[in-house]
């Protein structure tokens, strides 16, 4: 009992203060939204008196941040953390790393942030008068993907707490400090994983991948293997070949792991083939309202067999705005296939990747489970008139063909059914979330 009382005797008071600020908030890159100023309210809580060697507790309280969630979704429980630094000052000076945990209650759209408490241990390194005043913070969504809001004051921040620290220890500056550690979902960025690969050089001019001589009315081969051609050289141009539907299982990371239907054509061209990617079936609807031409889709085939490398498949920007829950729906991802080797070449669904079409970041880069099947089976005859050579390599197109590719009687099942990847995409169109911005700035 006498030395719990004496515990309580010299366990110093804590003190709490609450500091006003000017805030710039900086929304992710890919969300192409300006700058958000508004006021940031924190409590700041350490104990009054200290000793020289103490390690104190350190706790910011978010009164009020400086931007709500604007009236894009809302955010579920348990899906926002904050990280933030606390500046140090006076006798000691530095700054002290002090993070929440993803602990919050459901956010609607159009009202104010809910933060959890943050946290961090300083240690006392000099005697005199220490001051804390709260300083940078970040906010951290992960709901479906990870966004960050970068935070910062824009002037004077008011000192929040005095420490009184007492001993003979010797004064020093820039004292080290001991945040507590900042675990937010990291950002995904993404590649599209697609490996650019290009054969030896066959010796003759190359035609640069262009797809001159497609023509809509080729026979179709009816099964996932050509029907052979002509005796002694390669099939005619606008043959063209209907693969077979393949599922794909992806790992999206945050997005989770969506299954679809897959399917690989291919249009015989004097650049090689004209590839069209489908996607087949239902998927996730859209959480929000999606402007026209702001997504766009990538995919990195695969060739096997015969040959080997990857040729880059691309969709156009959606070419029409989606209401709240409806299906997203974009255009077949076309590109061109140009042969290294003779033999038979099986295409098999890759990495795909979904972007931004202002700018073409990668917000989403999805990557198959396991192996997956062909969905189409080339005879090649012939070696491509583009830059395939004698090492096998599969040729790629890194831009898509400009008009002119066969259509193969796709129609709803040619559409890409966005796997439900976009429906995440839609999210950041709020910026990291926690921006005034309302949504129909989006659309301009």
């Amino acid at each position: 009992m006498l030395g719990g009382g004496s515990v309580l005797l010299i366990a110093a008071p804590a003190q709490a203060a609450e500091s006003s600020f000017a805030t710039k908030c900086i929304p992710p890159k890919i969300a192409n939204l300006p700058d958000i100023n508004g006021t940031t309210k924190a409590d700041i809580t350490a104990p009054a008196t200290a000793k020289v060697g103490d390690t104190i507790d350190v706790t910011w309280k978010t009164v009020q941040a400086a931007s709500q969630n604007p009236g894009v979704a809302d955010l579920p429980a348990n899906s926002v953390l904050p990280t933030g630094k606390v500046t140090i000052g006076g006798a000691q000076t530095g700054s002290l790393d002090v993070a929440g945990t993803r602990t919050n209650p459901a956010i609607p759209k159009n009202s104010p942030m809910v933060l959890s408490d943050m946290k961090g241990k300083l240690k006392l390194t000099a005697a005199g008068d220490v001051t804390l005043s709260p300083g940078a913070y970040n906010i951290n969504a992960n709901y479906i993907m990870s966004t960050d809001t970068a935070c910062a004051p824009t002037g004077t921040v008011p000192v929040a707490v005095t420490i009184k620290v007492t001993g003979g220890g010797t004064t020093t500056s820039g004292g080290t400090t001991s945040g507590g550690t900042t675990s937010g979902g990291t950002t995904t960025s993404g590649t599209t994983g697609s490996t650019t690969t290009s054969g030896g050089t066959t010796g003759g001019t190359t035609s640069g991948g262009t797809t001159g001589g497609t023509t809509t009315g080729g026979t179709t081969a009816g099964g996932t293997t050509s029907g052979g051609p002509p005796e002694g050289g390669g099939e005619p141009n606008g043959t063209v070949h209907k693969g077979t539907p393949v599922s794909v299982t992806f790992d999206c990371g945050s997005f989770g792991k969506p299954t679809g239907q897959v399917a690989i054509d291919a249009t015989k061209s004097s650049a090689g083939y004209n590839l069209s990617v489908r996607f087949i079936g239902s998927v996730m609807k859209t959480p929000a309202p999606l402007p026209k031409g702001f997504i766009t889709a990538t995919m990195a085939v695969k060739v096997a067999g015969a040959d080997s490398g990857t040729v880059q498949v691309k969709a156009p920007p959606n070419t029409k705005a989606f209401a709240q829950n409806d299906p997203v729906t974009l255009d077949p991802l076309t590109g061109v296939y140009s042969p290294g080797r003779t033999g038979q070449v099986t295409l098999h669904p890759g990495a795909l990747a979904v972007q931004l079409a202002q700018g073409g970041t990668p917000v989403a880069t999805c990557t198959p489970t396991k192996a997956v099947d062909a969905s189409l089976t080339l005879d090649i005859k012939e070696k491509g008139s583009g830059t395939g050579g004698t090492n096998g390599s599969a040729a790629n197109s890194a831009t898509t063909t400009s008009g002119g590719l066969a259509q193969t009687g796709a129609d709803n099942n040619g559409s890409l059914r966005a796997l439900g990847l976009v429906a995440g995409t839609v999210l950041l169109l709020g910026g990291a979330v926690f921006t005034f911005t309302p949504w129909r700035r989006l659309r301009h």
